[in-house]
C-alpha cells in the first residue's frame, strides 16, 4: 500500500505540533540531507515553459529513496482563483520501486522554502540580525516572516507589496504576534532601509529589478526567493557583483536564478560546502551576502522524509492501492477482473 497524504494531512501535523515545531524538524531534516550532498544523484529540474509560467518536475535520489516534486508557476492563476505555485509529491524505495508516499506539496513547499532560507540566514546573516526587509506578501510571505521570527529571532518586519490587499492579508495573519513587529511601508526603498535582513518572495514571471545596488548597506544578507526561472529575476546584477553569493545547485542556479544575469565563471558558493566546513559563509560584519535561493530537489527529498515521519508518528494518511496487489505478480491482466466471452467459432 501507499501512504496518501492530503492537505488537511499536512495541515493536521502543523496543528498538533506547532508550526515552530514543524519549521524547526524541517530545518532539521534539510540539513542532514545537505551534509550528506554527495551521496545524492541530482540534476537540474525538467521544465516546460509557457508565456503563462512553468510546469517543472524536481526528481532527485539517494541509495534508498527516490523523490520528485511536480510543481508549477503561474502568476496570473490567482485571477482564477488558483494558487500560484501548486505541488505534489512522491517518494519511492529505489530497491523495488514500489511508491511508499504520496503528498500535496503546495504548503510543504511554503515550510520547506521558508526553512531553508532560514537555514541559510543562520551562516551567512549577522549574528545580531533583528529586521527583515519582506518584499512580496503573497502566498510565500507568512511562512518567511514567522520561520525568522521562530527559528531566528527576528523582531521586526518591513513590509511591501505593490498590492496593499497582500500586504493587508500578511498584517491581518500576523498582527498581535508576541515579539514581533509590522511595520507597513510605502516603497521598497522604506522597507529595505536599514534592515538587517532583505527577502524578496515576487510571483510575477519577469526580468524585474526589485533591489538595486543603491538600496543595498554594508552587513545585508539578501535572501532572493523569486528569481526561480529562466527570465524571472529580482535583482540587478549590480546587487550580486556587490555581494558573496550562495547557491543551491549551481548548474541549475545559472539558468533560473538571478545568477542567470551573469557571466559563466561568476563565482558562487554552493551552500553545502559551507555547512561542511569546505567554505566560509560569512566573512565579516560588514560584507554582503546573497543566497540565490530557487529551490532544489533535496529539500523536497527532505520535505517528504519528515511528512512520512510526522504521519507515522501521528496516524495521519490514508493507506491507497496505487499498485496492484498480486498473488501472482506475472498476472497483471487479471487484475482488470474481466469475463472476456468465448470466440465464436467459424462455420467450415
Amino acid at each position: 500500500m501507499t501512504t496518501l497524504l492530503t492537505t488537511q494531512d499536512v495541515a493536521l501535523i502543523t496543528q498538533t505540533l506547532g508550526l515552530p515545531e514543524v519549521f524547526k524538524r524541517m530545518v532539521g531534516y534539510i540539513e542532514a540531507d545537505y551534509l550528506r550532498w554527495n551521496e545524492f544523484e541530482k540534476s537540474a529540474r525538467v521544465a516546460s515553459h509557457t508565456e503563462d509560467g512553468v510546469i517543472e518536475l524536481m526528481p532527485i535520489a539517494d541509495a534508498s529513496l527516490y523523490s520528485f516534486k511536480y510543481v508549477n508557476g503561474h502568476p496570473k492563476n490567482t485571477r482564477l482563483g488558483l494558487p500560484t505555485v501548486m505541488a505534489v509529491g512522491l517518494l519511492a524505495e529505489v530497491a523495488t520501486g514500489r511508491p511508499e508516499l504520496v503528498s500535496e506539496l503546495t504548503l510543504t513547499t511554503a515550510i520547506r522554502t521558508a526553512a531553508t532560507s532560514v537555514m541559510v540566514a543562520r551562516k551567512l546573516a549577522r549574528k545580531n540580525a533583528k529586521s527583515m526587509a519582506l518584499i512580496g506578501n503573497g502566498a510565500q510571505s507568512e511562512f518567511q516572516a514567522l520561520a525568522f521570527h521562530y527559528l531566528l529571532g527576528i523582531s521586526e518586519i518591513r513590509l511591501f507589496d505593490i498590492d496593499p490587499a497582500a500586504t493587508a492579508k500578511l498584517t491581518r495573519h500576523l498582527q498581535g504576534l508576541p515579539g514581533l513587529t509590522l511595520r507597513v511601508c510605502a516603497s521598497t526603498h522604506e522597507a529595505v532601509r536599514g534592515a538587517d535582513i532583505i527577502t524578496t518572495v515576487t510571483a510575477d514571471k519577469t526580468n524585474a529589478t526589485i533591489i538595486s545596488p543603491e538600496m543595498i548597506e554594508a552587513g545585508m544578507h539578501i535572501n532572493g526567493v523569486g528569481g526561480d526561472c529562466p527570465g524571472k529575476t529580482e535583482m540587478h546584477r549590480g546587487v550580486l557583483e556587490a555581494a558573496k553569493v550562495f547557491v543551491e545547485f549551481e548548474p541549475q542556479s545559472r539558468i533560473e536564478g538571478d545568477l542567470q544575469q551573469m557571466p559563466a565563471d561568476f563565482a558562487v558558493t554552493e551552500f553545502w560546502r559551507v555547512l561542511k566546513g569546505q567554505a566560509s559563509g560569512r566573512d565579516n560584519a560588514e560584507q554582503i551576502t546573497f543566497f540565490d535561493s530557487v529551490g532544489f530537489a533535496l529539500e523536497d527529498f527532505s520535505a517528504l522524509r519528515l511528512l512520512r515521519d510526522c504521519a507515522r508518528e501521528l496516524g495521519l494518511g490514508q493507506d491507497v492501492s496505487l499498485i496492484p496487489n498480486m498473488a501472482d505478480p506475472k498476472n497483471l491482466f487479471g487484475q482488470l477482473g474481466l469475463a472476456l466471452a468465448a470466440p465464436k467459432l467459424q462455420a467450415a
